[in-house]
């Protein structure tokens, strides 16, 4: 069982990984990458129950993630190579011709640890009912995780996912909202604010939770602690999770110009020097 120090330096490497995947292609989404890196760290290397050398799309008997904002594949791709899914030297093949580890997650490339192919923002919590109603057929009670962004909520149709979810009792659902405020075109509260997205989750019929997206400590507590409380309830669970765009370099925190921006040649070199290496560069 890491512990929280060690999971935040292989934080730090994921964070590595993502500035340089997007650097060497002049192309990709840092910004949220960065951000939700903590999560991704703690779910693949202490929270979830799931076996890198046997996977299998079907994800029986294992916990199950879905990215439905697939445009933070870095992040994903770093944390799947990381804990074991694919050999770690082929994030340098990020984005290129041929490659399994495109732009959004693809599942024509059979890259493992990718289930469903994301990205067309919206669609994530949808899969992710669908996985969970599944287990629950099958008498399977690990968790699916989802994660989706808070601009990605203006797109209708997770709100009939929302309620179907809620009408279904789907308790070993949970749900994370990135919570950083920004999407491509500006913060998201100028564009089509939310006044209290976890009220809104609630009167929709779900169990409502709220965690610092970038401190270790409260990930932890806060994703075992909505795990333990599934068995006693009969909702799914949002987590309203707070993050910095850019989280980890300084000149691109809490800006949506970083969204989908590659950093240039010195501007990776500031960004390296700010993050520790800890497993390695690929």
């Amino acid at each position: 069982m890491p512990s929280s120090e060690k999971l935040q330096e292989i934080a730090s490497q994921v964070r590595r990984d993502i500035v340089r995947m997007v650097h060497a292609v002049n192309s990709g989404h840092p910004g949220g990458s960065l951000g939700c890196a903590d999560y991704f760290t703690a779910l693949y290397f202490e929270l979830m129950e799931h076996n890198a050398e046997k996977f299998n799309m079907s994800g029986n008997g294992e916990d199950v993630f879905i990215l439905s904002n697939g445009h933070i594949s870095p992040a994903f791709y770093s944390v799947l190579a990381r804990s074991g899914y694919f050999p770690v030297d082929e994030l340098a093949t990020f984005r290129k011709l041929n490659s399994r580890l495109q732009g959004h997650p693809a599942t024509e490339e059979h890259l493992p640890g990718v289930r469903v192919a994301t990205g067309s923002l919206g669609q994530g919590i949808s899969f992710s009912n669908g996985i969970a109603l599944q287990k629950r057929l099958d008498g399977d009670t690990h968790f699916v995780f989802c994660n989706v962004g808070d601009g990605e909520l203006q797109e209708g149709q997770n709100w009939e996912a929302i309620m179907f979810a809620a009408h279904n009792k789907l308790n070993r659902l949970i749900v994370t909202v990135d919570d950083n405020k920004q999407q491509i075109d500006g913060s998201t509260l100028d564009i089509m604010g939310f006044t209290d997205l976890g009220a809104k989750f609630e009167s929709f019929g779900w169990n409502v939770a709220h965690m610092n997206g970038n401190n270790m400590d409260d990930i932890l507590d806060t994703v075992k602690t909505v795990q333990a409380a599934a068995e006693n309830i009969d909702k799914p669970t949002v987590i309203i999770m707070e993050t910095e765009m850019g989280q980890g370099v300084d000149f691109m925190m809490g800006s949506h110009k970083w969204h989908g921006v590659a950093p240039n040649d010195e501007q990776l070199e500031q960004a390296l020097a700010q993050l520790p290496e800890t497993l390695g560069d690929y």
